[in-house]
C-alpha cells in the first residue's frame, strides 16, 4: 500500500505478488494486484487477477472499486450498472457506488445530476458514521465546481466538507486548492500556511499538495513563472499516487504552461493525463485534458509557422472535437463549455480561412 501511496505501482505489484506466492487465500494481494494492474494501463491482467480472487472465494468492496474503473473506461454502461447494484446492496458500501456515479456524471459533464448523487453519498456516508469520506466526496465536489467555473457552488461544497471534517489534512489540501482555483487566495493560503506548519515531514502536503497550491495561487496572480517553479517540486512519482489519482499537479501544470505561452510542455502535461487513464478514471480531470490538449495545440498554432502551424491547427480541432463529443450532452450553462466551444468556434472559423 506504501508504494501505491507513492505511485509506484510495479513495486507495489511486486509486493503483492510474493504475498500471493506465500499466501494465496490472502485477499489483499489479489486487492493490490488488480489496482496496481489498473493503474499500470493492464485492464485484462486487472480483470484475471480480479477473476482468479473470486475463483477462491474471495472477495473485497475495492475489488468491485476495480470493476467500475473497468467499466467505465471501456464505456462499459451495463458493467457499471452492475457494480452500481452491488454497492446499493451494500449499506456500508453505498456510499462509494454514489460517489462513483456522481464522478461519471460529472466527467460527462452532467452537473446537476452529479449534485444531487454526491448529496445522496455523503447522506449515506454520515449515515454508517463514514464522515470523513462523505467529506472527501464534498470536496471532490468543490473542486470540479472550481474546474469548471461553477465558483459559488465550488466555495460552498468546501465550506461544507471543511465543516465535516475540519481536523482531516487532506480535506483542507483539497480544499485550498479548490478556494485557490476560485481566486479565494486569502483562504487558500491561509490554510496552506497551516497544513506547511502542522505536516513539515509529511511527503504527500510537502511534495504534492503545497506545490499544487502555491502553483495555482501563483496562477491567481497571473504570474505562470511562479506557477511553474512551485511545480518543480510536485514533478514525480508521488504525483501518481492511488490516494490523489486525479493528477491534480498535473493538471495546473498544464494550465501554468498555457498561461506561459509554452503551448508544447502543455501539450505534454495534458496529455500525461490521458496516458494515465487508468489512474485518473472517472475523475474530472481526464475529461478536461481533451480541452487542455486543444487549448495547448491552438497556443502552437498561433506561435507556429507554416506546415508546424498548420499541423498544430489540427491536432487542436481534434482535441476540441473529442471534448465536445464527450460532453456532447452536458447541461449547456456550464461556464468552461460555453468558453470551449466558442474557442472551437474561432479555430473553424480560421481553418476556412
Amino acid at each position: 500500500m506504501l508504494f501505491e501511496k507513492l505511485g509506484q505501482y510495479e513495486k507495489s505489484a511486486e509486493a503483492a505478488r510474493t504475498l500471493r506466492r506465500l499466501d494465496p487465500d490472502n485477499i489483499f494481494a489479489y486487492v493490490n494486484l488488480a489496482i496496481d494492474a489498473v493503474a499500470l494501463q493492464r485492464f485484462d491482467e486487472a480483470r484475471q487477477i480480479i477473476q482468479e480472487a473470486h475463483s477462491r472465494k474471495l472477495d473485497d468492496y475495492l475489488m468491485h472499486d476495480d470493476l467500475y474503473a473497468l467499466a467505465f473506461l471501456a464505456a462499459d454502461s451495463a458493467g457499471m450498472a452492475e457494480q452500481q447494484h452491488w454497492f446499493a446492496g451494500q449499506p456500508v458500501y453505498e456510499n462509494y457506488g454514489l460517489a462513483y456515479a456522481s464522478d461519471t456524471e460529472a466527467y460527462g459533464g452532467h452537473t446537476r445530476e452529479a449534485r444531487v448523487l454526491t448529496r445522496r453519498a455523503v447522506d449515506s456516508a454520515i449515515r454508517v458514521d463514514n464522515i470523513e469520506d462523505g467529506a472527501v466526496y464534498q470536496i471532490n465536489a468543490a473542486l470540479r465546481e472550481a474546474a469548471y467555473g461553477n465558483a459559488v457552488e465550488a466555495k460552498q461544497s468546501a465550506i461544507e466538507a471543511l465543516r465535516l471534517a475540519p481536523a482531516s489534512r487532506r480535506l483542507a489540501a483539497e480544499a485550498a486548492l479548490a478556494l485557490a482555483m476560485t481566486d479565494e487566495t486569502a483562504r487558500a493560503e491561509s490554510l496552506a500556511e497551516d497544513l506547511d506548519r502542522r505536516f513539515p515531514l509529511d511527503t504527500e502536503i510537502q511534495s504534492l499538495w503545497l506545490p499544487a497550491i502555491r502553483a495555482q495561487l501563483a496562477l491567481s496572480r497571473r504570474d505562470s513563472g511562479l506557477s511553474l517553479t512551485e511545480l518543480q517540486a510536485a514533478a514525480s512519482p508521488i504525483e501518481f499516487g492511488k490516494d490523489v489519482g486525479c493528477l491534480y499537479p498535473a493538471y495546473v501544470r498544464g494550465k501554468a504552461y498555457l498561461a506561459a505561452g509554452q503551448g508544447n510542455a502543455a501539450a505534454a502535461a495534458f496529455q500525461k493525463i490521458l496516458d494515465h487513464s487508468g489512474v485518473v478514471g472517472n475523475c474530472w480531470t481526464g475529461a478536461l485534458a481533451h480541452l487542455g490538449v486543444g487549448r495547448a495545440n491552438a497556443l502552437q498554432a498561433k506561435t507556429a509557422r507554416g506546415p508546424d502551424a498548420n499541423a498544430a491547427r489540427v491536432r487542436a480541432l481534434a482535441a476540441y472535437k473529442d471534448f465536445l463529443t464527450l460532453w456532447k450532452d452536458a447541461d449547456p450553462d456550464i461556464p468552461i463549455l460555453e468558453e470551449a466551444k466558442a474557442e472551437y468556434a474561432k479555430l473553424q472559423s480560421l481553418e476556412r480561412m
